[in-house]
């Protein structure tokens, strides 16, 4: 029996999803205006957050809810790895650093993962899915704004790993309905996946603000 969980996500997340669009410098990068410091400082705080989220999915593999969408082909850490390798070279660990909204969003991973790491479907369905759908659009106007090669630079956006996208998708979607979880936990996923959203807006945000410093 389904829980309906896929088209709870999609429906509840929809206002989420808009208002991340509408951010300012969100609204910029679709329009192919992209700052290359910019770009490099959003992949090294996502580093933090995929290195973060896929530890505490990774301990919790065994997790009834976490186990049914357990797909390891979709990790970032290693492509964001490749991404700062190209852009720092080989001293990147030590170049790199969290800001605070990053700081923040880590934070809210390790607390449900300590407390209720069902939860954490909610943040993996609004990366992973954003990742492989919208962010090969955000990858192919990289390329061109910051004439990059191939995927030198945007290897996050690479799944090598899943060569039909869109079949990937529908699988994902077809697992989620089969966690074993009651409404209540459902909503709390909806709820989680939201909040992820909000915390993704705030590193934008505040990668914005030290953007617009920058340029006097």
């Amino acid at each position: 029996m389904s829980n309906n969980l896929a088209i709870k996500l999609r429906s509840g997340t929809q206002q989420a999803h808009r208002d991340a669009e509408n951010i300012g410098l969100m609204k910029c990068f679709v329009q192919g205006v992209v700052d290359r410091e910019y770009f490099i400082k959003f992949l090294s705080n996502l580093y933090f957050v995929y290195s973060e989220l896929e530890t505490e999915i990774d301990k919790n593999k065994q997790h009834p809810v976490i186990s049914l969408m357990y797909f390891p082909e979709l990790n970032r850490q290693a492509s964001l790895e490749k991404d700062m390798m190209f852009y720092h070279g080989n001293l990147w660990p030590q170049v790199i650093s969290p800001l605070t909204a990053t700081q923040n969003y880590i934070a809210r991973i390790y607390e449900i993962y300590a407390h209720e790491p069902a939860l954490l479907l909610g943040h993996a369905y609004t990366r992973y899915m954003g990742d492989i759908s919208r962010g090969q659009m955000l990858r192919n106007i990289a390329q061109s704004a910051l004439k990059l090669s191939g995927y030198e630079g945007t290897s996050f956006y690479n799944f090598e790993q899943i060569p039909d996208k869109e079949e990937f998708k529908n699988r994902y979607r077809q697992a989620l309905d089969t966690v074993p979880i009651d409404d209540i936990t459902a909503d709390k996923i909806v709820a989680e996946a939201n909040d992820a959203f909000c915390l993704n807006m705030e590193i934008i945000k505040e990668l914005e603000s030290i953007l617009i410093q920058a340029l006097g």
